[in-house]
């Protein structure tokens, strides 16, 4: 048990009807991509709490804007050139199998992997009218 942590794309497909290894699937709503993964990375978790979920720690589904991701972006930049404004920007968090809340090593790899992903997502999406990203949680 722990913290898993997921961002997903929602694809709307221009077309309802698409060929997926040679099956045609018809009538599709939309596609669901696993973008990032994170466990027991507790600050971005508290993060997407505290700025996409109006503070509701609910294992629920919420939507993101692009913008939204750009932001956590430029803040764990922050974080990383300037290490003792973590607690401050970048808050860890207590909870039940959440991992540890100290600024280690552990909590800046978190941080590393993060901005490698989202600088790997900002390559291949723009805002989109196409698709749409969403953060869960479970523990």
């Amino acid at each position: 048990m722990g913290l898993d942590m997921y961002l997903v794309k929602h694809i709307y497909p221009r077309q309802r009807n698409i060929i997926v290894d040679g099956v045609e699937i018809k009538n599709v709503q939309h596609l669901v991509q696993e973008v990032i993964y994170w466990r027991k990375a507790n600050a971005i978790h508290k993060w997407f709490v505290d700025n996409v979920q109006e503070g509701k720690d609910d294992c629920g589904e919420y939507q993101v804007p692009y913008e939204f991701l750009q932001n956590l972006y430029n803040i764990i930049n922050v974080v990383l050139t300037y290490p003792q404004k973590a607690s401050e920007l970048l808050p860890s968090v207590n909870g039940f199998f959440f991992g540890s809340t100290e600024y280690d090593e552990m909590y800046f790899e978190d941080l590393r992997y993060t901005k490698n992903a989202l600088e790997e997502l900002f390559k291949e999406e723009r805002s989109s009218d196409t698709s749409s990203f969403y953060y869960h949680s479970s523990w």
